[in-house]
């Protein structure tokens, strides 16, 4: 056995099985060929105590099930065949790549040259290369096992015996060939749908053919069509789901209404954005005796009409989400359901599933009751008109808001005394106008009508999770084991956590990261101090981004984010197919009946949780796509801005007036030559010593916009501001304990994003901007980042220096 070299975990602190899962195999690959018992591996980790060698053990588990180790008697070794690997791959503008193998399993960087015969998203063998000391593992891509689409999207560029399509650097990776008799009639500079139809050589164009023209460039319904091509969001249902969806009868059957709870002589009502249309939940409230008060939570009862083995059930599965573009919704299920049979309408009888507690004022839960009910909302809010109501405005329901507000902030005060994390993301939102053009943007911030919701919402999740999942309120294990379909947000990466307060140190922050206990709190702390600075966008992108993804699984390990050992989705049926899944199981439990094996569930929600995410990405797109729509009318024009963050090309510059960012390129500031410090996050000129830092005022010029690329690029308005007016700036904005370094530059699991970034340039892949836990051809994990490249794009037809030229 080699030489017992200095201890893994180098901290003290508390790790969860995957992300030990994923330094033991680090270890393990630094050791190939030499066998190690457990007890070896917990000296190895500090993990000795034996609380702890239950968690070396599951992560040893974890790696054996995986077939990444084999267990030899009392021992283990890594698999000798572990030169290979499979993944998903994900480009960079570089034309480089990593390959993401998965939860607690490091990604695998991959040269330009050497990702084979894959497109971006293709899940691929990749020949893994011994790693070396202080680097990242690299390989080779050697085959693709499967394909993440058949159909691509792209430009045609004609050619002389036909022409070439031009896709997306970032998610395709590849131009198509497509000879003369496969172009369909598409034309020089229109957006395409073409499908592969061979590809031997990776040093030669794949062939494709063309199977739909979407439009010309530029134009706002080819350019969204082609957001949904190329996310696979389908616009319109088959005739066969359609029809099946025609059939269900409005009217609610006496019957049906006989076998419920009847709640329709309670006070109900809903709180939605201004323009909804699918009103998934309501709220009800009614006094009890002794102080308690009853409280509703109904959700539209999706499964009463979508019944196993039929066709609107089979077409929720593919989509698995509704998804919500700027100017559209791509709905999970056909609108007669989703806008009208299932909509808790406002003067409507509706069935719902509903879950009805008897709280006190505290928010405490005294008794919890859940079953199938019909109610009738009587009241249809408006966020901004509940908002009015708690801040003042007279209505007849006045008094109800307030006490549920009184109520859910009671909810909250409680969460994040368990350790919530308090994300309160702003939204970018647009105003449009009759042909879905943008006329204004703004910032949208969740308040106390938002929160009123959330907090509800969140508490039904919670308690549904542990009745259906087999708990006792309060108890800490299951009585009765049941498969349970469960959200689930697993412990943040230690490795991430130690980037992230390398990353705030310079800025002025002090994070401690040494326990579970500390961490929460050090987010908490560092999400308050940062509020209303001119670097909070960025700070607190970063640091969402440092926390694992919330997923859907069988497994339950609790939500980190929301600091719940039992959480689901049960609230949003008409757009999440896993809250259908929980309706069903939920009900199994109440009926007695035996719960599905795992094995049954845990497909879809693997699938459930990959269309969410590509949902999101669509959605980000859209957001993107729709600022250079609006800023396109800016160029010329000067703003003031905040830089937001730093990289090798530049900076990127936030225009709160405009709630957009774009980039300034080095070579736009020409009073000097500047160099990135990425250790303090800024800009520094080599003669004149003048510096630009994250969150530092910087008046700029809209100099270029693409909106077939998304990409604003701005340049330098003129001088900055007097140093009295950047110091006064960075004196008003400084926390209290904050370092005086000069070098400094709505967590809702329950509610759809309506529009999820600021950044409209997408980030380019360089070094700079400090960004943590990553190298230097990395997908950037710094404000605003994105899968797209400001860096080196084409400047095609559509570029507003194209057109200007045109006209």
């Amino acid at each position: 056995m080699p030489k017992r070299g200095p201890k893994i975990n180098k901290i003290n602190r508390s790790v969860d099985a995957v992300s030990l899962a994923s330094r033991l195999l680090r270890f393990f690959q630094k050791r190939p060929g030499h066998k190690f018992t457990a007890a070896d591996l917990g000296f190895e980790t500090g993990l000795t105590e034996e609380k702890s060698q239950t968690m070396v053990a599951s992560a040893l588990e974890l790696l054996n099930r995986s077939e990444q180790i084999t267990a030899e008697g009392d021992g283990f070794r890594l698999k000798m065949d572990m030169a290979y690997a499979m993944g998903t791959i994900e480009l960079t503008s570089s034309g480089a790549a990593y390959v993401v193998r998965g939860p607690g399993l490091d990604d695998l960087y991959i040269r330009q040259g050497s990702t084979g015969l894959s497109f971006g998203g293709d899940r691929v063998k990749v020949l893994v290369y011994p790693q070396k000391a202080g680097k990242k593992l690299e390989g080779e891509v050697v085959e693709v096992v499967s394909r993440s689409r058949t159909r691509y999207v792209g430009m045609m560029q004609s050619h002389n015996q036909g022409a070439f399509v031009l896709t997306d650097a970032r998610k395709v990776g590849r131009d198509f060939f497509v000879s003369s008799k496969e172009l369909g009639g598409a034309k020089e500079g229109q957006l395409v749908v073409l499908e592969l139809m061979e590809w031997v050589d990776a040093e030669r164009a794949p062939r494709g053919k063309v199977v739909e023209i979407l439009g010309d460039r530029g134009e706002h319904e080819t350019e969204i069509h082609a957001i949904m091509e190329e996310f696979g969001l389908p616009w319109v249902f088959p005739a066969e789901v359609e029809a099946e969806a025609a059939q269900i009868p409005l009217a609610l059957d006496p019957l049906e209404i006989a076998r419920r709870r009847d709640l329709r002589g309670t006070l109900t009502f809903t709180i939605d954005p201004v323009d909804a249309k699918d009103f998934d939940d309501a709220l009800s409230i009614r006094p009890l005796q002794d102080g308690l008060w009853e409280v509703g939570v109904h959700i539209a009862d999706v499964t009463h009409y979508v019944r196993p083995g039929s066709k609107l059930e089979a077409e929720a599965i593919e989509r698995a989400t509704s998804v919500y573009l700027v100017d559209r919704v791509v709905p999970m299920l056909p609108e007669i359901l989703s806008n009208q049979v299932c909509s808790l309408r406002p003067r409507e009888d509706k069935y719902t599933f509903s879950a009805i507690f008897a709280m006190d004022e505290s928010g405490a839960v005294h008794e919890r009751w859940f079953g199938r009910t019909v109610i009738h909302s009587d009241r249809r809010f408006a966020y901004e008109e509940a908002q009015s109501i708690l801040e003042g405005d007279s209505d007849p329901l006045a008094e109800d808001l307030l006490l549920m507000n009184r109520m859910a902030k009671a909810l909250r005060a409680a969460r994040m005394d368990d350790g919530a994390i308090g994300f309160d993301r702003a939204e970018v939102k647009f105003r449009l106008d009759a042909n879905n053009q943008p006329i204004g943007a703004y910032v949208k911030e969740a308040k106390d009508s938002n929160k009123l919701i959330e907090e509800f919402m969140l508490l039904a999740n919670r308690e549904v999770a542990v009745f259906a999942g087999g708990k006792k309120p309060g108890a800490k294990t299951k009585q009765v084991q049941r498969t349970m379909v469960y959200r689930i947000h697993d412990h943040p990466d230690p490795m991430k956590l130690i980037a992230l307060s390398q990353f705030v140190r310079p800025l002025g922050y002090q994070m401690q990261v040494d326990s579970p206990g500390n961490v929460r709190k050090s987010i908490n702390e560092l999400l308050r101090q940062v509020k209303g600075t001119p670097e909070a966008n960025m700070l607190e992108t970063l640091t969402v981004r440092t926390m694992a993804k919330a997923v859907y699984g069988t497994a339950n390990v609790g939500h980190y984010g929301l600091a719940f050992d039992d959480y689901t989705h049960f609230t949003s049926p008409i757009r999440r197919y896993p809250d259908m899944l929980v309706h069903r199981l939920l009900q199994d439990c109440l009926d007695g009946k035996p719960a599905p094996k795992a094995e049954a569930l845990e497909e879809l929600c693997q699938h459930s949780s990959l269309r969410e995410q590509n949902a999101a990405d669509a959605e980000r797109s859209s957001v993107k796509y729709m600022q250079a729509v609006y800023m396109e009318q800016f160029v010329g024009e000067s703003f003031d801005g905040i830089i937001s963050g730093v990289t090798d090309w530049g900076v990127f510059v936030e225009v709160p007036e405009t709630a957009c960012e774009g980039l300034v390129r080095l070579r736009e500031f020409r009073d000097d030559y500047y160099s990135v410090d990425s250790e303090r996050h800024c800009l520094v000129g080599e003669r004149t010593g003048r510096e630009y830092r994250l969150g530092d005022p910087l008046r700029i010029t809209v100099k270029e916009v693409d909106v077939v690329r998304k990409t604003i690029d701005f340049s330098v308005a003129n001088e900055r501001g007097s140093s009295s007016r950047s110091e006064h700036w960075r004196e008003s904005t400084r926390p209290s304990g904050r370092s005086s370094t000069p070098s400094r530059g709505m967590y809702d699991d329950t509610r759809p994003t309506e529009a999820g970034s600021r950044s409209s340039s997408p980030r380019p892949t360089g070094s700079g901007g400090g960004r943590p836990g990553f190298g230097s051809d990395r997908k950037p994990n710094g404000p605003g980042a994105s899968k797209g490249s400001s860096s080196g794009h084409r400047k095609g037809p559509n570029s507003t220096a194209a057109r200007k030229k045109r006209r």
